[in-house]
Parts: C-alpha cells; structure tokens; sequence
C-alpha cells in the first residue's frame, strides 16, 4: 500500500482534482472554476458547469494549448463572466463562453495578472512592470503606463491581498471600462536580499527586494490612468499611512484603505475618479493593531459602508457603523455585500466556519448547517457552497439556484493513505481546541506513549479546525509510527475573538508555549497513557520558531525538538506581518531580544534538528544558519538539515518523502 509521504508528492497535498477558483456568470446559470482530471493529475484546467443541466466541459486545456504539461493558476472574467482572460507560460489567451475555442492574443512581453474590463472589450495586463491594455479583437496592444525607474512597478500591490477575497491585486477597472486605478511601488529604497544556487557556485545568486522589520518599506501610490496615457495622482498622508492593504471600484466610485506604519489606524478613502481628491469615509483605531478582514471594507447595492468592528470580545459587522451582528459571532469575512443579502462568514465555535447572511429588517441568519469550514461565491440568486468537513478529504461544492435541484460540483481528490482517528479535546480552564491522534488500534493497556506536540500555534492559522487536510493527515502519520500526537490552537489564533487575537501583542511566543505545556499537561492528566518523560515537538515557519523555543524554555517538558523554517532573528521578517506584533525594533528592541533563539542559543539542552529550505524567499535560510552557528559557537549539540532547490513549503514536493522520514528517524532516536 502507498504510503503517506508519498501520496502526498504524487497528489500535491491533496489539492490535485479539486474545484478552486470559483465564479458565476451575471445570469446566474453557468459556473466557471479550475480543476484538474484526477487526483493526481497536475494540470488543471478552465471548466464551465451549466447549472440548469448539471453538464459539465472543458473551456481551456492548458496541455492542448501549450503541447506540454501545464497548469491553469488562475483566470479574470468581465462583468458579465462571457469573457475570460488568463496567462499560460506568460502569453494571453481569451475564451468566450460561446463555444469557440481559446484564442491566442499576442502581446508585448510576458504577460501577468490579465483582466477583462467590466465590458469585456478589452484586457489589461501586468508586463515587466508596466500595465498595457489590448483590445478583445487582439488589436491595439500598448501600454497605458511604464516604470519610469528600474525598481518601479505598476499594477501589483502585494497587502491588498489582505483585504481581498481573491488575492492581491494592483489595478481595478472602471465600471465603464474606460479607465483604470493602478498601484504605482517603488522598491528602490527597499534593502536588497540573495538567494544562492546552492547546487552551481558558478551562477550567481538571485536577488530580491525584502523590507525586513525596522527596514524601509517599497512606496506606493495610487493612480487614475486614462486609456491614452493621462495620469492623476490619488493622494494622502504617505508619510502617516504607509501601507495600501486595498482598493476597489464600484458603483459608487473608487476607494481604497490605508494603514498606518504600527498598523493602530487605518483609513477608508473615497476618491473622485476625475480629480482623484479622496474623502474619508471611515477610520478604525485599536491600541494594538486594527485587524485586516478579507472582503472588508465593501460598500452595497446602496452606497452603505460595510465593515467591522472589534468590541467587548467580538468582531462584529456593522452597516453604516451600525453594529449588526450579536455578541459571541466572531466575523471572519465578507463574501459579497452588493446583494440585499449580505453574506459573511462567522464563528460561534471556533474550530468550526459557516455561512451567515444579514439583511436590513430581517438580521442575522445562519445559512450553513453541516459541522465543517464554509466559504461561498454568491451572484444574484446563484449560491456556489464550498464545504470542507471532518469525514473527507478536499472540498465538497455545490450549486444552489432558486427554484432549482441542487448541483454538485465533481472532485477528484484521493482518498488517503490511511484512516483517520484523531479525537478532538477541549483542555484546561480555557477550553483550549485540540486534537490527540493515536496509533491506530491502540488501547491504555499497551503502555505508554512517547508524546509529539505537533502544533503551528502562530497568529493568522489555525492547525485545529471540522476539517480534514493533510497536515493532520501528518499528524496521524507520525502517530501511526508510535506516537501520541497533540495538535492545539492557542493564545493568538483565530476564531475566538479580538481580545484571544491580541494576546500575543508584544510577546509573539510566550503565551502561546504557556498554552501548549497547559495542553500537553491536562491532556496527561485525562490520557494516562501519555508519557510525560519523552515529549518531543514539532514544527514549520512560526511552528518551527515554536518547537525550538520550546527546548529552549521549557527543557523540564520538552525532551527533543523538530524545527522546520523558523524565524531566529525576529529582525530577518517583514516588516508589516512582524511589526504587527511586536512594533518597531528602534521603538521596542527588548521585544526582538526576548524573542530571537540566536540570542537563546547558549541554553539548549536538549536534542534539536533544525531544517530550512536553501530557496526559501519568505523565512531566509539565514535565519537556521545564524542559529546554527550560534549553537556551535556555545559548543551545543545539534543537526541542521539544509534543503537544496526548496522554497518555504516543503511538503507535496519530491523532498516530502525524506524529510519526514528524517524527522521521524530524529524523533524515535531521542524519544523511543
């Protein structure tokens, strides 16, 4: 039988043969979205489902067009969803839902981020920094606007993704389709980073812009660019508001938000499209950081601001500043605010997202029912319902139309190597959401087990939710090899509110190892079987910071650790995602030094593995090596595992294999 490991190269962490990408045409009757022919097949493809027939075909195959293995990433539709542009090996195709096949459109460079305008005569794309615009008919191909300096872009903005439900973005068109808002970022200032080859020492290193804490950030601006060149700047206080995390044009005109550098303001602008003056249409204060929320702020079908607001432990929605959701519904986003219905998603239990709707005179509703982690793409009355639950692997979808039967999107995703049977635990005085698994058909009357903590524990994830997806399939893979394994969510995460969010303001770590060593502990005290003389953690990117913190600290608890792509210099992270918590290195650097483990070094103990992927662009492998050699430089005991060709994620890649095999032989070593 296959293993796990490798089910997870062949099949890409199970993502292979799933429906992602989800839109509806303006009729409400077709479904547009991308997925790939099996579960471990690695080229997906542009689908149209007709929802009155359920029938289901292809509109583009990314292996027919380019006569190679290829894949789909991601498309743009016009305002009606006729019209579809996406980018393959960086060319522009187009494809009509009428029926004719995909059309080549030849441009000038390679082509990113391509996007009919709102009428679906013409579609803008980034090229080598510069947006241009093409006509439908492949005619009239130029650029709107250029880099006017060899580290200036134009049209992407990376932190509007945090507002956004599809990603980030750098230009929005006009509803009319004559003009565009377009992000202009100046990366000029920003400190340069390399990234070697490790495999040639005859090629030089890649080189990236990377603003680390403390560091300068890019500049950006915001433009209003007519179809023949003419520019006007959108303006506001750069200086007070660094960060543009969105944007938008609707109906009502353009917007965008803007925060402040410590993240404690942000602003909502409304902007004249002609002049480009902008108005403040709403600003949030929080005295730690004001909280992002995907599809926030929107405004709907009537011109009302549609936002949220933190208050008294709930992050609520609010209509026009009116508050209009109940105390203990923990907002998590906003899918589509231009209908009656506003449609959001919420948590009343936290391991658990469903769907909710509220409209003005009715209130608040609960769509979804079925226990799991709920999302949706809604037009007019087409619900697209995206359902990940705890009995299967992938996301189950379905088409809901008024009047009609419902319709059920096909997955092709696998079925696992092998069963589940992790347990779900609420533990100690705060009801900490966990997870044990055990080896399969384990009983107390075996003896007792050696312990793995296997948690990500950071702020913006949770590791512990109603759906199955393979990291906890690789939780149940290491129990199966002996273990008893503990998953749990902690201070910072998700889902339990502002107030549990912001416990982790200027201590990235501690609290969250205090609500760990508090699991790990009642989690004994209800499983004898838990053998609290060998308790061994893992973990990746803030997991792996955490493992090795954690036999750094708490050397009494935590026997031997695995610590994948950590962050050992809190200075070696960006700048909004690290200043978020900890503020400004020159304005708090005893917050830096009490988190760095290049600092803590000299007082391990205990057996510890480090890992880090030589490609990795979002931790540096820096971090691992100063960490390194600082353990050496204390004469402690370690093993660095450095990984040729791999970026941040190391899983579902031909090194997943050997990794967890090298993991698991660390583990049994020390704990077994």
């Amino acid at each position: 039988m296959e293993s796990l490991p490798s089910q997870l190269v062949r099949t890409r962490r199970f993502t292979l043969g799933e429906p992602t990408g989800l839109a509806i045409t303006g009729d409400g009757r077709t479904v547009l979205y991308l997925r790939s022919q099996a579960g471990d097949d690695p080229s997906a493809c542009l689908w149209a489902l007709d929802v009155d027939s359920g029938e289901e075909r292809v509109l583009a195959d990314p292996v027919a067009l380019s006569g190679r293995s290829a894949t789909l990433s991601q498309y743009a539709v016009d305002g009606s969803g006729e019209v579809v542009a996406f980018a393959l090996d960086g060319r522009l195709w187009m494809v009509r839902l009428n029926g004719r096949a995909p059309q080549r459109i030849r441009t000038d460079g390679p082509v990113v981020d391509p996007r009919p305008d709102p009428t679906g005569r013409r579609i803008a794309y980034v090229a080598s920094g510069a947006l241009r615009v093409v006509e439908g008919d492949g005619k009239g191909d130029r650029a709107v606007v250029v880099p006017d300096g060899p580290d200036v872009t134009f049209g992407t903005a990376d932190l509007t993704g945090e507002t956004s439900v599809d990603g980030p973005r750098g230009y929005w068109w006009s509803p009319d389709g004559d003009r565009l808002m377009v992000a202009r970022v100046d990366s000029s200032a920003v400190q340069l980073w390399h990234i070697p080859d490790s495999s040639d020492p005859t090629r030089p290193p890649r080189t990236i812009r990377y603003a680390a804490a403390g560091t300068t950030n890019p500049a950006v601006t915001l433009w209003i660019l007519g179809l023949d060149g003419a520019m006007t700047e959108i303006p506001w206080d750069h200086e007070a508001f660094e960060y543009l995390v969105g944007a938008g044009w609707d109906a009502h005109g353009p917007y965008a938000v803007v925060q402040s550098r410590d993240q404690r303001t942000v602003q909502v602008l409304g902007i004249n499209p002609v002049s480009g003056e902008t108005t403040l249409l709403a600003e949030q204060h929080d005295p730690s950081w004001v909280q992002l929320i995907a599809g926030l702020p929107a405004r709907s079908a009537a011109g009302a601001l549609v936002a949220h607001v933190d208050q008294d432990g709930t992050r609520h929605l609010t209509v026009d500043g009116e508050v209009v959701t109940p105390a203990g519904l923990q907002v998590r986003s906003v899918l589509d605010a231009g209908s009656d219905d506003i449609l959001f998603t919420a948590s009343e239990e936290p391991t658990e997202t469903h769907l909710w709707t509220w409209r003005a005179g009715v209130g608040v509703r609960r769509v979804s029912t079925e226990p799991g982690v709920h999302s949706a793409v809604q037009r007019g009355d087409t619900l697209v319902h995206v359902v990940r639950a705890g009995d299967r692997l992938g996301a189950q979808v379905t088409v809901e139309r008024h009047g009609m039967a419902t319709v059920f999107v096909r997955s092709f995703v696998e079925a696992p190597a092998l069963e589940m049977r992790g347990e779900p635990v609420r533990l100690g005085p705060r009801e900490l959401r966990g997870r044990l698994y055990l080896p399969s058909g384990h009983s107390s009357a075996d003896g007792p087990l050696p312990v793995l903590l296997d948690p990500y524990g950071g702020a913006g994830r949770q590791q512990v939710t109603a759906e199955l997806d393979w990291r906890a399939l690789v939780s149940q893979w290491f129990a199966e090899q002996g273990f008893a394994v503990l998953a749990v969510d902690g201070a910072g995460t998700p889902g339990r509110g502002p107030d549990w969010e912001r416990e982790v303001d200027g201590d990235l770590f501690g609290p969250v190892l205090e609500d760990q060593v508090a699991a790990l502990h009642e989690a004994a005290r209800l499983h004898p079987e838990l053998d609290l003389s060998r308790v061994g953690i893992r973990g990746w990117s803030f997991g792996g910071a955490l493992a090795a913190l954690a036999v750094l600290r708490r050397p009494d608890v935590f026997h031997a650790a695995v610590a994948g792509a950590g962050v050992s210099d809190q200075r070696l992270y960006n700048t909004h995602w690290r200043e978020r918590f900890l503020g400004h290195p020159d304005e708090f650097p005893e917050r830096y030094d009490a988190a760095s483990l290049v600092q803590a070094a000299p007082g391990l103990t205990r057996p510890l593995l480090l890992i880090h992927g030589l490609a990795d662009e979002n931790v540096h492998v820096a971090n691992s090596v100063r960490f390194s050699e600082a353990l050496l430089a204390a004469g402690r005991e370690h093993e660095l595992l450095l990984l040729p060709g791999v970026g941040h994620q190391a899983m579902g890649v031909p090194v997943t294999e050997s990794l967890l095999q090298n993991q698991l032989r660390f583990l049994q070593q020390h704990l077994q």
